[in-house]
């Protein structure tokens, strides 16, 4: 039986909220190059604002890097802030941005001819991102363009919240299935065996059945989901994301990972450290455009993690 949540915890809980619903819908009336100066300028001052999150970028700059030297680090880490403050006013524009979404976010004709060819099979597709660049303009895109768009997401920590950001989606005809919800994983399979698509994104260490594969050098907790999923239903697999230009434009890339065989154990560390391998090299080419913040490699491995780093491709 569930403990009753304080009515303090509650309280906060929705002024916070209230908070965020009345900032939302003022900031969504300013124009795009005003939220992005705004976001910049949140950016620059989040190294002493947000020191917590600030040191957490760094550390994890220093996992991934440690050739680079503090100064690049700190330089890298203020591009990230920048970068993410500029994803954040697309975020509150985003409907305002559907009638020019061709030519914010290029979709080369190879990448689209990746994605067909997988659809055309009819076992599913699983698209493997992570949060790299601007992963909502990702499926936004997808949607708009005439694609079955669905994706994989947790709740957020208040319903109404929750219930926007569904909405906010499906006005881009991207459909979500809410990770924890009792029919979650029904869904999904359903979903693959109709032919569907579904983006995944795995490069965050959560409460989900994981395994530990290479990211960076550094055995880190990593969703098998994709793995299982794709092993059971033959569905496809590909990996990509939407980085931003030296133009501010953002490029949708999709590339197709064979699956290494049967449904094994061995088989899904294998396919989950070539997953993880290739958003590492996504991440390479833009460092700044990922979410340093998070604390990728908290979760400490097992006494003698299993070597597949043999396994990944790059």
């Amino acid at each position: 039986m569930q403990r009753p949540v304080p009515w303090t915890k509650r309280l906060r809980r929705r002024l916070r909220f209230e908070l965020i619903r009345v900032a939302v819908g003022l900031a969504s009336l300013l124009p795009l190059p005003v939220l992005s100066a705004l976001g910049k300028a949140a950016a620059s001052v989040a190294p002493f604002v947000a020191r917590k999150t600030w040191h957490r970028t760094l550390a994890g700059l220093r996992v991934a890097f440690p050739e680079k030297s503090d100064e690049e680090r700190v330089h890298l880490a203020r591009a990230c802030f920048t970068h993410l403050g500029r994803c954040l006013a697309e975020l509150l524009a985003l409907r305002r941005l559907d009638g020019t979404l061709d030519t914010l976010v290029a979709w080369p004709p190879e990448s689209r001819a990746v994605m067909e060819a997988a659809l055309a099979r009819k076992k599913g597709v699983l698209y493997v991102t992570g949060h790299l660049g601007n992963w909502e303009l990702l499926a936004r895109r997808v949607g708009l363009a005439g694609y079955p768009a669905n994706v994989i997401a947790k709740e957020s920590w208040h319903p109404k919240l929750t219930q926007a950001i569904d909405a906010l989606r499906a006005s881009g005809k991207v459909h979500t299935i809410w990770r924890g919800r009792p029919d979650a994983a029904k869904r999904m399979l359903k979903l693959l065996r109709a032919g569907g698509f579904l983006g995944v994104l795995i490069d965050q260490d959560t409460d989900v059945q994981s395994v530990w594969a290479p990211f960076f050098g550094v055995p880190a907790k990593t969703p098998r989901g994709v793995a299982d999923l794709a092993l059971r239903t033959g569905a496809a697999v590909l990996v990509g994301a939407c980085q931003r230009g030296p133009d501010g434009r953002y490029v949708l890339t999709a590339e197709e990972v064979p699956l290494p065989g049967e449904d094994t154990e061995a088989n899904v560390l294998a396919l989950t450290a070539t997953l993880n391998a290739k958003l590492e090299a996504l991440i390479r080419r833009a460092p700044e455009q990922w979410v340093w913040f998070h604390e990728r490699w908290k979760s400490p491995p097992p006494a003698q993690p299993p070597d597949v780093s043999s396994s990944a491709t790059s």
